[in-house]
């Protein structure tokens, strides 16, 4: 357990294979719980576990954690609240397709985001492997035909899940420079936040007559978001880039339409085509390529 934890690649690769499934699970609660509701409920939720296993971390950070409350309310609302609300809205109003190209930006935003923020500076090997594993993506989009891409149009959805994805590369950019925690004192922290500034969310969401109650289905994908992206994934997340930095370990992020796209064969029965094993070997290779670029980003 010990040695999986000094594992930044194996960390790393479970958190996406989380979210490829919160990829799929968020595209088929449309219709079955609303996207305000759903936000805030994930927290509600995820907060029963975090706050039960970070206890002892608490007592012992809350000083510190009381000291930074403001960058705690910041990170929650931007990398927890804001994301999710944007991603649960954009399920309803874009492709699936769409959102896997769009999602591909995140590594590039990180390395620009450090550079421009923390001073950050990233060698050719790492620009060239974040490009890499954009293409595996785009391989995936296309469907083994680039014509795919010129013809898609992008909308409402679109525009939403890209600015959730730029407030989810400047919520990895911060994260360099986190208080000296515990990360589960770290994650208690930014999910009361998350489910405080989600709360006004819902209300707005039922006021305004978007309310609808929870189909057996919308429930089952209420636990998993809970106990999966809001839980799990992210101590997964943040001890990978703690360990590698917010530019190495944003390249990670372009596994997520590769297993997504994986799921959906084995979940859904789409087929599986010669572009998928292209896209995996590109993203794979994307990802070997940063790793070689350099230890991390250098401050």
């Amino acid at each position: 357990m010990q040695s999986a934890w000094a594992n930044p690649i194996l960390l790393l690769v479970l958190t996406t294979l989380i979210w490829a499934g919160h990829s799929i699970v968020g595209r088929l609660a449309v219709g079955q719980i609303a996207p305000m509701t759903l936000t805030t409920l994930r927290w509600g939720v995820a907060l029963i576990p975090i706050l039960i296993v970070a206890r002892p971390a608490l007592r012992r950070d809350w000083p510190i954690v009381r000291a930074h409350w403001r960058y705690m309310a910041a990170m929650g609302a931007l990398g927890y609240t804001a994301f999710n609300a944007l991603f649960y809205v954009a399920a309803h109003r874009t492709s699936a397709l769409n959102l896997s190209i769009i999602q591909g930006a995140m590594p590039a935003l990180v390395l620009i985001g450090a550079r421009l923020f923390l001073g950050a500076r990233f060698t050719a090997l790492q620009a060239l492997g974040a490009l890499t594993t954009m293409l595996g993506v785009a391989a995936i989009a296309a469907q083994g035909d680039p014509a795919r891409l010129a013809a898609l149009a992008f909308n409402e959805g679109d525009v939403l899940i890209f600015i959730a994805v730029v407030l989810y590369a400047g919520y990895t950019i911060g994260l360099r420079e986190r208080p000296r925690v515990s990360g589960l004192s770290l994650l208690a922290g930014m999910a009361v936040a998350a489910f405080v500034t989600s709360v006004p969310l819902m209300i707005w969401e039922v006021a305004s007559g978007g309310f609808i109650w929870p189909t057996a289905a919308g429930l089952a994908t209420l636990v998993y978001v809970a106990l999966g992206p809001a839980f799990v994934s992210q101590i997964f997340f943040m001890r990978g880039v703690e360990l590698i930095g917010p530019g190495r370990a944003g390249v990670f992020v372009n596994l997520v339409p590769v297993f997504g796209a994986i799921m959906a064969v084995v979940l859904l029965g789409e087929p599986f085509a010669a572009y998928h094993v292209v896209a995996l070997m590109l993203v794979v290779g994307g990802i070997a390529i940063a790793q070689r670029g350099s230890s991390g980003l250098a401050r």
